[in-house]
């Protein structure tokens, strides 16, 4: 796929079919940022991650540090923080910097971060029993997104599977493309989860095109299982998936391993860094 530099996202180098700078989901090595953040920070910008994605933002701090804290450290390793995932606070009322309680405390400290997307990770079971859940969680998302926007960030929603299984004879997650204003909301595209519930990304960046400005790179292993491996260990088909990469208007990817059976962590990341460096779509 032949891109002209000013149309590459910011996930390619200026040759085409090859990928550039990418980062990789905290969580894939949360054990290891509990015990050790700023040594398994090193580690990832020692691979060659050039962005990480928080998964660890709690009560206005990031792992233990303040927000400029902790964009100072990353600079230091030559890492930046363009995105962090988030919570809507239902399940846990008390805590402060979700979506239900100060979220704008939340939404100043991704901007001091340095963050440009903001990402609802994921919704408990009792968020989402019914589509009309969903229409009413569509309410919240979109006064979230307004005010994400006063502060010059993008809000975005990472999908599982189950946003793909029909509810009350429709798609929640096609419910949440209609019922939400795109300028409020971007969306998060893990591939393992949407492929895993039997949909086609490609399908849908064709349906939705520019808004996917963010991916979760995540292989799926060619077990009855379908279980978590790390990139170029299994069977989804990656190239392919990146040649609509500007249709789907994919600025930022990040590698994500939920669990890590044959590797700790850190090395499950080195081989998908490894194998996606020398990707070609």
């Amino acid at each position: 796929m032949a891109l002209g530099a000013a149309a590459l996202p910011y996930g390619f180098l200026n040759t085409a079919g090859k990928v550039g700078k990418f980062g990789i989901q905290l969580y894939t090595i949360r054990d290891d940022m509990r015990k050790d953040p700023k040594g398994a920070l090193r580690s990832l910008a020692d691979i060659g991650y050039a962005f990480v994605e928080s998964a660890g933002y709690r009560e206005g701090l990031f792992y233990g540090m303040k927000p400029k804290e902790f964009r100072k450290y990353l600079k230091s390793l030559g890492l930046k923080m363009p995105s962090g995932h988030c919570m809507t606070g239902v399940q846990a009322p008390g805590l402060r910097g979700t979506l239900a309680n100060d979220w704008e405390m939340a939404v100043a400290d991704a901007a001091a971060a340095g963050q440009k997307y903001l990402v609802l990770a994921y919704l408990s079971e009792p968020e989402r029993r019914s589509i009309d859940d969903y229409k009413r969680l569509a309410e919240l998302l979109n006064k979230s997104g307004e005010l994400c926007r006063k502060y010059d960030i993008t809000f975005a929603y990472h999908n599982h599977d189950f946003e793909f299984m029909e509810l009350d004879g429709q798609l929640p997650y096609d419910v949440m493309l209609r019922e939400i204003d795109e300028k409020n909301m971007k969306m998060e595209l893990d591939l393992y989860w949407i492929i895993k519930a039997g949909k086609d990304p490609i399908e849908y960046f064709g349906k939705n095109p520019g808004r996917y400005p963010l991916w979760h790179v995540k292989d799926m292993d060619n077990t009855p299982e379908r279980f978590f491996t790390e990139v170029g260990n299994g069977v989804i088909d990656f190239p392919a998936i990146f040649r609509e990469g500007k249709k789907a208007g994919m600025k930022y990817f990040f590698v994500e391993q939920d669990s890590c059976r044959n590797h700790a962590p850190l090395e499950s990341a080195a081989i998908s860094y490894r194998y996606l460096r020398g990707m070609e779509y």
